[in-house]
């Protein structure tokens, strides 16, 4: 198996609990048709955003996550290490970077998890090529400035890597889900070196970030996890269905180490301090 296309255990049989807690039937109508709405707009911004320099397409592209996150009825709440930073019942606000052009790494839980990162710290989502060929998505990711790599041929890999580097000496950030697929939350997968490469190249500081999606009882809940052979739509649906649904972004101080793979684990190591039982990553780490 290619080494750049792992497979999380995760399933929607084993790891989707039931919802604990939902919204009446015309609010789920309601959220879903604004949603929609909100994703026909943005079609048409992307369009118009390929006209605009990197910046300009970074900070639309945020503003336009923060809206879609609100239809959604999505809370974020951001927290520097575990101290409470930001975010509040009207919605999240973007935290000003103190670093210029950092690399931005985070446990991937959920389709969620790119429109969180671009309300809260604006950047250049890095993206597999395949989503260029999904409609609709394609042209979001196009318009928000997104970095593409081809995990089908490790040939093309270091090419990428080139450009997330040039991306982050040019004073833009990058953010990218190094496990390269989503887990339910409870658990996390390994980080590839790879992209960790870009920031040795261009001398970029790495930013860890950890996210949490917690229910109404303020638990983790895996609502929003998009897993294994879950659809879209299905996902979408019990998204809308939520009440009170918050996801909670806790930004880690950067990590530094001289080589790729090292740098790799220190990352992972500080958001699984925050995401994952002690007990289960010592116990991965046995293993």
């Amino acid at each position: 198996m290619n080494p750049w296309l792992p497979v999380a255990p995760c399933m929607p049989a084993t790891c989707l609990t039931p919802v604990e807690g939902t919204v009446s039937p015309p609010r789920r109508v309601l959220r879903v048709a604004a949603a929609t709405l909100v994703v026909l707009v943005g079609t048409v911004l992307a369009l118009v955003a390929r006209g605009f320099d990197v910046t300009g397409r970074i900070r639309l592209a945020s503003a336009w996550s923060r809206l879609v996150l609100r239809v959604l009825g999505v809370r974020v709440e951001v927290r520097q290490g575990f101290a409470f930073l930001a975010g509040s019942a009207a919605g999240p606000r973007a935290v000003p970077a103190s670093e210029a052009a950092p690399l931005i790494v985070a446990n991937h839980v959920s389709w969620l998890d790119p429109l969180v990162m671009a309300a809260v710290l604006p950047s250049r989502p890095l993206a597999k090529q395949e989503v260029l060929s999904w409609p609709v998505i394609g042209a979001l990711a196009m318009g928000a400035g997104a970095l593409f790599i081809d995990r089908q041929r490790l040939s093309a890999l270091p090419g990428a890597v080139g450009r997330v580097a040039e991306s982050l000496g040019e004073g833009h950030p990058v953010t990218a889900f190094p496990e390269g697929t989503t887990w339910c939350g409870r658990e996390m997968g390994a980080f590839r070196p790879a992209v960790f490469q870009a920031a040795l190249d261009a001398g970029a500081p790495v930013r860890p970030v950890a996210i949490r999606y917690l229910g109404p009882d303020g638990v983790p809940a895996a609502v929003a996890a998009y897993v294994g052979d879950d659809t879209l739509s299905a996902s979408i649906r019990r998204v809308a269905a939520a009440r009170r649904l918050t996801v909670e972004v806790t930004l880690l101080p950067a990590v530094q180490a001289r080589d790729r793979r090292s740098l790799a684990w220190a990352a992972e190591s500080s958001i699984a301090s925050v995401v994952v039982a002690p007990s289960v990553h010592s116990a991965r780490i046995a293993a």
